[in-house]
């Protein structure tokens, strides 16, 4: 670990193959729109690979015993993690060899000093030209992330009273930047008061001593677990500063009415579609995928070496802690869909259960008429006998794979729409009653378990503005609170159907109807109390849809949403651009006020142009999938340098995308790339009670993952998440955002230090190479 300052931002012109496309991009605005990039071809094909894996082992063959040696006294030293007994037989065995004296002295050097961080022996211009070019994108994103606030202790919700926040410059998303010193990263004193969560998580239940606070037989505390009462939650009042939205179709906060100038400074779409451009560049540069292939496969061997040195000792150190193991280390959930949130035959005994204990319930209007349950399934010629889960035909088979349509078909329990509006919707003729008893006893499930938790994602569509309140009043009326569960708000990228069928009139009705009710929520908090309780638990937003959608492009300059006025969807870069932009502004304003922020967290990487990936590594705290990195090696490489999450679903991803053995999942985690599990849509893609264990142990078999890398896993999907900082520090330690062993508590995450100390070596040697050319 260094004592060096992190990285400023370049403020000098782009390098000399950039330097056009900026130019041109700086006159590409008008009053129409904007000039948008097209996409660049990052992929990294078979071909490629297969000729690189050629040259290395005929280089492999031809080597001799001294280039060997070479090699090991050249690169940097791992003596921690058991390559030191590789040095040591060299050195006992010297008169068997006919090594440079040199070189035996600098190994005796190396292993006197101790681990040192290097600069790799050979670097040639080329290299130096493609790390400058990977530095400044690493720069570009810290800027996205900075100015929406999106990096660890800018949520006031991290402030605990123990954790007083890091200073600028030094944090990252998930925790301290691992290449800074922590002691100069430390803040005196929190500006915020302390986070209390509400209702307040349950103490560890073996620390009830008396008889009636033990847990009941349901797994749920009988006394001094807070019960929910929105009564007693605090609602401040307004505040003056105003807020509207502005000619680019951002939301911006002012002082005062008249004022013409935002109190804060949020990238412009312009300035994102250069930056966009810029990286786009690198990515599909051939040297630049080329050295990016290169040191992933570096990483992927290095990392398979360690295993092959450590296995033993982290084995011995998971024996050593006492209680923990796989099933009771915490893990997340942190891609899961609220309507597809449990298995087929959750659902099925819920249907059978409704239909003889309350068959005259008036659950729909169709027709000019309104029906109850009975008549509904009358109307279908079904009885609660019928039903069985073949009837019910909700699991994505094999003719879901490359077919999104047909998923999306799945989520109709026999094929019918109306069942879903029914059992699967909030907004309808029961205001989602039936809906909420369900989730409820999900939620009862993951209480249960105590191990196991969730991040829900819940749609706010767009269509209209009070879509907000009638959820919020949903999650409040029916105490929809759970310790185990927390919410991310997904919206659907469906402008073009909402604009066929006249609901819109412009993208920017969009614009407004997600993102009004926030603003006048943190303006004035009484004006949606529902809502502003509700928001508490909402970690962040996602963006959703098909994405091997063909984005045709009928715009040389895209309009700004006032001008959108076509059927035709905007492309995803230009969708995340406002989710950003505008989450970005209510942030500031919520966090000047001590409310908790938001954070992205789209789906991106499953399907789709590079350009998606690209958007997300801009402007995003995490991702969901990311499986066409494996196509993209510079941007995996972008990824893996900044810790960027991917939440993987392996089970989704073989119905629809890609087969179970093609994931790039084992890699990704070898190279070392913030990777964590999880189900997606347990309802179309899972058989048990506990879909993310199935998860996890599908991926076991396959992959043939040890414990110990089952638990890092567990622990990534933690840090990925959105729960707040007092639950982390009790599921991880007391200091988990430090990098490497420093903020591991094996007696709580069953991760041996030595894997995480490795990871972070790892980690500063890359970032050091990259930043010293």
């Amino acid at each position: 670990m260094t004592d060096s300052n992190a990285p400023e931002i370049v403020t000098t012109e782009p390098p000399e193959m950039f330097r056009q496309t900026s130019n041109s991009a700086n006159n590409v605005e008008s009053n129409a729109g904007l000039l948008i990039p097209e996409s660049r071809d990052g992929f990294y094909g078979y071909n490629d690979e297969k000729s690189l894996q050629q040259i290395e082992e005929k280089k492999l063959a031809h080597r001799r015993t001294s280039d060997v040696s070479t090699v090991i006294s050249d690169g940097p030293s791992s003596g921690n993690f058991g390559l030191s007994a590789i040095r040591e037989a060299l050195r006992t065995n010297e008169h068997q060899r006919s090594t440079s004296p040199l070189v035996e002295d600098e190994l005796e050097d190396k292993a006197r000093t101790g681990p040192q961080v290097q600069l790799q022996p050979s670097i040639t211009p080329e290299m130096a030209r493609t790390f400058k070019l990977f530095q400044r994108c690493l720069e570009l994103r810290d800027k996205y992330i900075a100015k929406s606030l999106q990096r660890l202790g800018d949520n006031p919700r991290d402030h605990d009273g123990h954790f007083d926040g890091i200073a600028e410059g030094f944090a990252g998303v998930s925790g301290v930047q691992p290449d800074v010193d922590f002691a100069k990263a430390r803040v005196a004193e929190s500006p915020y008061k302390a986070w209390k969560i509400y209702p307040k998580p349950p103490p560890p239940h073996w620390h009830f001593t008396a008889k009636h606070d033990a847990p009941a037989p349901d797994g749920r505390v009988t006394t001094e677990d807070e019960e929910f009462d929105f009564s007693t939650c605090p609602i401040p009042d307004s505040h003056p500063w105003e807020f509207r939205i502005d000619d680019k179709g951002v939301y911006q906060v002012y002082f005062t009415t008249g004022d013409e100038k935002p109190m804060f400074d949020i990238p412009s779409i312009r300035e994102y579609f250069i930056d966009l451009d810029h990286v786009l560049e690198v990515i599909s540069d051939g040297p630049a995928k080329s050295i990016a292939y290169r040191r992933l496969k570096y990483l992927a061997s290095k990392y398979e070496m360690y295993s092959l040195l450590n296995e033993s000792q982290e084995l011995a150190a998971m024996k050593s802690v006492p209680h923990r193991d796989f099933y009771n280390v915490r893990k997340v959930d942190t891609h899961v869909h609220l309507a597809s949130c449990m298995n087929q035959k959750h659902l099925l005994r819920f249907i059978k259960a409704k239909m003889k204990r309350s068959p005259h319930d008036i659950v729909i209007f169709r027709d000019g008429a309104e029906l109850t349950l009975e008549q509904v399934f009358q109307s279908l010629k079904l009885s609660a006998y019928d039903l069985s889960i073949d009837t019910l035909d909700m699991h994505a088979h094999q003719d879901s794979f490359h077919r999104f349509d047909k998923f999306n078909l799945k989520y109709n329990p026999i094929g019918e729409s109306r069942l879903r509006e029914i059992f699967l919707k909030i907004d309808n003729r029961i205001d989602g009653r039936y809906f909420a008893e369900l989730t409820r006893e999900v939620m009862t499930d993951l209480e249960q378990s105590k191990y196991q938790n969730c991040e829900w994602r819940v749609s706010i569509y767009g269509r209209s503005v009070d879509e907000w309140d009638k959820l919020a009043k949903w999650v409040i009326n029916n105490k929809l609170f759970s310790h185990n569960v927390r919410w991310l708000i997904q919206v659907p990228r469906l402008y073009n159907i909402y604009k066929e069928n006249g609901v819109v009139g412009t993208f920017e009705d969009i614009v407004i109807n997600v993102f009004r009710p926030l603003f006048e929520v943190t303006k004035d908090p009484t004006s949606h109390p529902e809502l502003h309780v509700f928001l508490q638990r909402v970690i962040g937003f996602d963006s959703v849809d098909d994405e091997s959608k063909a984005e045709r492009r009928i715009h040389r300059k895209f309009p700004y949403p006032r001008l959108w006025d076509t059927t035709q969807n905007p492309p995803f870069s230009y969708w995340i651009y406002y989710m950003y932009a505008n989450m970005a502004s209510l942030n500031h304003w919520r966090q000047a006020l001590g409310f908790n922020t938001f954070v992205l967290r789209p789906h991106a990487g499953e399907a789709g142009d590079t350009d998606h990936l690209t958007a997300t590594f801009l402007t995003s705290h995490s991702i969901s999938h990311g499986i066409l990195l494996r196509k993209v090696p510079a941007l995996q490489y972008l990824f893996y340098l900044r810790q960027i999450g991917l939440a993987m679903s392996p089970l989704s991803n073989n119905a629809l995308f890609l087969t179970y053995e093609r994931n790039p999942l084992p890699d990704f985690f070898k190279t070392g790339l913030n990777v964590s599990l999880s189900t997606d849509d347990p309802l179309q893609f899972h058989f048990t009670k506990e879909p993310l264990l199935e998860e996890y142990s599908v991926a076991a078999h396959i992959y043939k993952i040890p414990q110990s890398s089952l638990a890092e896993l567990a622990r990534n999907s933690v840090v990925q998440s959105g729960f707040e900082m007092e639950v982390k520090r009790h599921w991880l330690g007391q200091e988990w955002y430090l990098a490497g062993a420093a903020g591991n508590d094996i007696h709580k995450t069953n991760v041996p230090d030595i894997r995480l100390a490795y990871r972070h070596q790892t980690l500063v040697e890359e970032l050091e190479m990259i930043n010293l050319c």
